[in-house]
């Protein structure tokens, strides 16, 4: 009997994004459910009752929650093909330590840079410029974050890159100019077909982004 595999989701969600690709790379057909997050559905609810949050992966039934958690499952269920963790214990802790990192900081610090002004979206500018300096020094000359090897790291890290636009045109930086390893392993990334059908268009995700923001502002008045 095949799997069944539903994923709970919504398009620009980064951390949604992380399932498609692991997804992809294993090469797990599924069942795609797209989320509106403003009235989000009773199976949402019910399946994610602590965080009520997209991503959940419903595997025979049985729900995951949590990208990351989910992108390790993935690996640990379907080993056929495509491992996204090394199985050097050392190898492996260093890139749980990463991919963590990446949620700590990414997302929350690239939130403010592109939905705020001023004092507050200069110092998350300075913060953000901190971590990709970090990033691009932990990879180094490598191909990808694992060596030659697309794996969990890479996977936490370049739905980002649908970021990059806005947040350069809203912080008036160049990410290019100042982390070009950065932007190089984000382009052999995407020469990927499980990346590049998973991670939209920068365009299409500022139009989003600027979009949201325009919502926020309308609220707080």
């Amino acid at each position: 009997m095949a799997d069944e595999v539903i994923l709970l989701d919504f398009w620009p969600s980064p951390f949604g994004m992380r399932v498609r690709i692991a997804l992809a790379e294993k090469g797990i057909e599924y069942e795609g459910r797209e989320e509106n997050l403003s009235n989000k559905s009773s199976l949402l609810l019910k399946l994610n009752p602590v965080n009520k949050q997209i991503p959940v992966l419903i595997h025979n039934g049985k729900p995951i929650s949590e990208s990351l958690i989910i992108v390790q499952y993935i690996d640990e269920v379907w080993t056929h093909q495509s491992p996204l963790l090394p199985s050097d214990p050392y190898q492996r802790a260093n890139a749980r330590f990463w991919a963590d990192y990446i949620d700590k900081k990414i997302y929350s610090t690239g939130n403010l840079v592109w939905g705020t002004s001023g004092e507050v979206q200069e110092k998350a500018k300075n913060e953000l410029r901190d971590s990709f300096k970090l990033l691009e020094g932990e990879l180094g000359g490598k191909i990808y974050f694992g060596g030659d090897k697309f794996g969990l790291v890479d996977v936490a890290l370049i739905p980002f890159y649908s970021w990059f636009y806005t947040l350069e045109t809203s912080g008036n930086f160049s990410i290019i100019e100042e982390f070009p390893r950065l932007v190089a392993w984000a382009k052999r990334c995407m020469q990927r077909e499980s990346v590049s059908k998973s991670v939209p268009d920068q365009y299409k995700m500022n139009n989003f982004l600027l979009e949201l923001k325009k919502k926020f502002q309308l609220q707080q008045q």
